[in-house]
């Protein structure tokens, strides 16, 4: 029964600390959505060399006349993703000074 209470209280502890966490920064935005873009990226490379290992194997136990295993599409090199909002610019027009 104690460990039962002492679940159940951590978990709405937990809860209450992950809601208070404050938003994330235009900096830590874009660091963030670069970590996912590196990750995306690794894994399209990782699946392509896997693809390369299991058409090397099938090679090597195909039986003459069959047709080979699928090729291999390589992924594009790697472009980090483009910020999505610049820092705003500077008002075009001058502003005129106050009349006296």
């Amino acid at each position: 029964m104690k460990k039962i209470i002492a679940f159940t209280f951590c978990a709405f502890a937990g809860t209450a600390v992950f809601a208070a966490l404050p938003p994330l920064t235009p900096e830590q935005a874009e660091a963030a959505a670069l970590a996912k873009a590196k990750t995306a990226y690794g894994d399209r490379v990782g699946a392509y060399k896997l693809c390369l290992a299991q058409n090397k194997v099938a090679d090597q136990y195909r039986v003459p006349g069959t047709p080979a295993p699928g090729a291999c599409t390589a992924p594009p090199p790697f472009t980090p993703p483009v910020a999505a909002a610049a820092a705003p610019a500077a008002p075009a027009t001058p502003v005129a000074p106050a009349a006296k």
